[in-house]
């Protein structure tokens, strides 16, 4: 295993180096260093403002190439900075990045985690209950509630728990934050319950084809010509034997938990990760993009990593070569 652990290893090395490749093309030939500093300073602004704003941020360099010094470019100061993880500024206000992430991961994760977490154990509860009456009218109307959950839009969800819970009932605040412990849960008791409906019809639908799928295998039929009942079958055989496509979906997701949520953040006015990207993406924000989409990348690649890893941890008839 440990073998497989390096080469994947060195696989997703490559694959950063050519993330970080492609987010330079990305950014730094999709704009000019003058055009950037217009939108960060305003279009207004004098051209020595526009050039001092150049040379602070290290966009003054050569793109590809110093016959004079080849390592004084923007593509090497663009690597070196990435892999060491020294963000620099933001380019909208001169903010550390780093900082702002530190900042910005416990919002993030105070809302995702409760998500995430109430959501696999919603999602795999329900849908063995589903799966366990297939075939039946409440297999057929799960059905077709999660369907009807999947095709709502996530705006329709925001916007009808902030109308419906925040405006009218008046049970939770409609938007805000604050990390105080005694008032905490209240401003983040809407959102988890918007990100739970948003997110669990298409998680029941998945794990009810996995279940359903696994109670036509041998063993099943096996295990009820011996006489066990369907609800030990669900709960100990097709539960234990649906854990792999389980947990591919459940690790994969693990990273979108620091890179928080874009549209609920944005909505609820809660200043994590995803806020903050919506901010740089409307304020030409390239450092601060360009930093949070590598980050993303990091966290893809290792979860990839623990996947395989939990298989065989799942499953001892998996090897890792």
């Amino acid at each position: 295993m440990l073998a497989y652990i390096v080469r994947r290893t060195a696989y997703g090395f490559v694959v950063v180096l050519g993330v970080l490749l492609l987010l330079f093309a990305l950014f730094f030939l999709y704009a000019e260093p003058i055009e950037m500093a217009r939108r960060a300073v305003g279009e207004k602004a004098p051209p020595e403002v526009l050039e001092q704003w150049v040379v602070n941020h290290g966009y003054d360099k050569p793109t590809w190439w110093n016959s004079e010094s080849p390592g004084d470019t923007m593509l090497v100061d663009h690597f070196r900075s990435m892999l060491t993880f020294d963000f620099g500024r933001s380019d909208a206000d001169d903010s550390p990045i780093l900082e702002r992430i530190r900042a910005g991961m416990g919002p993030s994760l105070s809302l995702t985690l409760p998500i995430f977490t109430v959501g696999v154990l919603l999602g795999v509860g329900l849908s063995l209950f589903v799966a366990y009456f297939r075939e039946t009218y409440i297999d057929r109307m799960g059905v077709v509630l999660c369907v009807l959950g999947m095709s709502l839009s996530i705006l329709l969800y925001i916007i009808g728990g902030q109308f419906l819970i925040g405006k009218m009932l008046r049970w939770f605040p409609i938007s805000g934050f604050d990390a105080s412990p005694a008032v905490m849960l209240r401003f983040l008791a809407l959102p988890v319950l918007v990100g739970l409906a948003e997110g669990l019809g298409g998680s029941i639908r998945f794990y009810r084809t996995v279940f359903i799928e696994e109670t036509g295998r041998d063993y099943v039929r096996t295990a009820r010509a011996k006489g066990c009942g369907d609800g030990r079958i669900m709960a100990r055989h097709v539960l234990h034997n649906a854990m792999i496509p389980i947990l591919t979906r459940v690790v994969v997701s693990i990273p979108f938990l620091f890179t928080g949520s874009l549209l609920l953040e944005s909505f609820f006015g809660i200043p994590g990760l995803g806020s903050m990207m919506v901010d740089a993406i409307h304020g030409n924000d390239f450092a601060t993009l360009r930093a949070m989409v590598y980050i993303g990348a990091l966290l893809f690649i290792a979860a990839q990593i623990l996947t395989d890893i939990a298989y065989t941890l799942v499953d001892p008839r998996v090897r890792l070569a």
